[in-house]
C-alpha cells in the first residue's frame, strides 16, 4: 500500500518523530523512502541586495559591493548546501541501519513550492512530515509549510504532532460516507493487520443544523410564500425524518467500514455521535491516548473546487494527535440487512424524485427504515402517499 514514501526533513524535533514514524511504516510495508530537504540560496541572495542600502559607507563602492555579493553569495549557497547534505546524512544513516531502501533528494528554491512540484511529479503513495518546523512559537498550529503542501497535493498526508507509536496503538478513523473515509478505513485495517493496533471508527451526524435552516428561513417567509412552500408541513416531515433518517444513513456508513474491517478478519469499535462533526469528535479525542487519526480529506458533501474538506481542515489543526488525511478513495460494497436489500416500485421512485434535493436522502432513509419496522420488502407508491398523508401533506 505504502510503496513509496516522501519524508520532509528540516532537523526539527517534528521532522526527527516524522522520521522515526516513516522508518517504522517502511519497516513493516517493505516501502522505500525519500528523504528531502529544500534550501533557499536565492531568497538569502535577494535579502542581502534588499539590506545593501544600510551597509556602511565604505562598502558602497560598486566593486566592493560586488565583491560582497559574490563572497555573501558563493558562502550562502555552498553553507546552506552543506547543511541540508548533513540533514541528508542522518536521514540515510537510519534507513542503512534499519536495511529500508531510500533515495534522498536535495533542492533549491521556496520550500513548499519545490516539495509540491515533487510530489506532483513522482508517484507517492506516502507524504510524511512534521506539523511544525524550525519556526515554531507557542500560538502556532500547523507551520506554513505543512499547511500549504497539504492543501496543494492530492497524495495521501500524514502529519506528525508528536512521536508516533503505531505497534499495538490506538487509530481512529472518521467515517462520512465518502469514498476517501473509506479508503482511510483501508489504511487503517491494513496498520492493524501489520502492526496489531486498535480501530475505533467514528461517525457523526447533525440534527441541529437543518433545524436551524429551517428556523432560519421561517424568519424571513412571509406567511403567503409560508403557504406556497407548506412550510409547516416541510418542517415536520423534515423533523420526523431527522430523528428517524439521519442517524440511520449515518449508522449506515459504519457497518460499510465495520464490514470492510470483518472481511479482512480485523474487529473494530465504533461510535455514532451526534452535534458538529469535528466539534464531536476533538470532544471524544480528548484524554485518549490515541497514535493517529486517518479521515478523508475531503468529506462526503465536498466538491472537486476543494483542496480540503472543514472538518479535515479543522481536525488536521486542533486533534492533539497525529492526523494522517486520505486522498485516495475507495468504494465499498453495498451493506445487506437482515431483510435484504428494501426495493422501491417505480411509482415510489418518482414520488421520492419530486422531494426537495437537500432532504431526499433522509426521505429514503426513513422509508426504509420504516419498511423494515413493519417487514415490508419493497415500498410502494402507497406508502409514500400514506406517510405524507400521516404528516398533513
Amino acid at each position: 500500500m505504502f510503496n513509496k514514501i516522501l519524508i520532509m526533513l528540516d532537523n526539527s524535533d517534528y521532522s526527527t518523530w516524522a522520521l522515526d514514524s516513516t522508518l517504522d511504516i517502511a519497516d513493516q510495508f517493505g516501502s522505500n523512502l525519500t528523504g528531502a530537504h529544500v534550501y533557499a540560496a536565492r531568497l538569502h541572495e535577494t535579502r542581502f541586495v534588499q539590506m545593501e542600502p544600510g551597509l556602511p559607507a565604505e562598502f558602497q563602492d560598486p566593486v566592493k559591493l560586488q565583491e560582497q555579493r559574490d563572497i555573501h553569495s558563493e558562502l550562502i549557497e555552498h553553507g546552506l548546501h552543506i547543511i541540508s547534505d548533513s540533514y541528508l546524512d542522518v536521514f540515510r544513516d537510519r534507513c542503512s541501519q534499519r536495511g529500508i531502501s531510500h533515495d534522498s533528494k536535495s533542492m533549491e528554491g521556496r520550500n513548499y513550492s519545490e516539495l509540491v512540484r515533487d510530489i506532483r511529479n513522482v508517484k507517492y503513495d506516502l507524504v510524511a512530515m512534521g506539523a511544525k518546523g524550525l519556526g515554531e512559537v507557542k500560538t502556532s498550529q500547523l507551520g506554513s509549510v505543512c499547511e500549504r503542501v497539504t492543501r496543494r497535493v492530492q497524495v495521501d498526508t500524514l502529519v506528525i504532532k508528536r512521536p508516533l507509536k503505531l505497534k499495538n496503538g490506538h487509530v481512529v478513523v472518521g467515517i462520512d460516507g465518502s469514498e476517501q473515509s473509506f479508503a482511510a478505513m483501508h489504511s487503517a485495517i491494513q496498520m492493524s493487520k501489520r502492526l496489531d493496533c486498535k480501530i475505533t471508527a467514528l461517525t457523526v451526524f447533525d440534527p441541529d443544523f437543518h433545524s436551524k435552516v429551517f428556523n432560519s428561513i421561517s424568519s424571513v417567509l412571509s406567511k403567503e410564500a409560508s403557504d406556497t412552500f407548506k412550510f409547516e408541513q416541510q418542517e415536520q416531515l423534515h423533523d420526523q425524518i431527522i430523528d428517524s433518517g439521519l442517524e440511520k444513513i449515518y449508522r449506515d456508513h459504519l457497518e460499510k467500514a465495520k464490514l470492510l474491517a470483518e472481511e479482512a478478519g480485523v474487529q473494530i469499535e465504533s461510535f455514532v455521535l451526534a452535534g458538529k462533526a469535528y466539534d464531536e469528535i476533538l470532544k471524544w479525542l480528548n484524554g485518549k491516548d490515541i497514535a493517529l487519526l486517518i479521515l478523508g480529506k475531503i468529506g462526503v458533501h465536498g466538491g472537486n473546487e476543494l483542496d480540503i474538506g472543514s472538518n479535515a481542515e479543522n481536525l488536521l489543526r486542533n486533534a492533539n494527535c497525529n492526523v494522517m488525511l486520505v486522498s485516495r478513495r475507495s468504494k465499498p460494497k453495498d451493506v445487506l440487512h437482515d431483510q435484504g436489500e428494501i426495493e422501491w416500485s417505480n411509482e415510489a421512485i418518482e414520488l421520492l424524485e419530486r422531494v426537495p434535493g437537500f432532504v431526499r436522502n433522509m426521505v429514503r432513509g426513513h422509508m426504509e427504515s420504516q419498511a423494515r419496522i413493519t417487514r415490508a420488502s419493497i415500498i410502494t407508491a402507497d406508502m409514500m402517499k400514506e406517510a405524507r398523508k400521516q404528516m398533513g401533506m
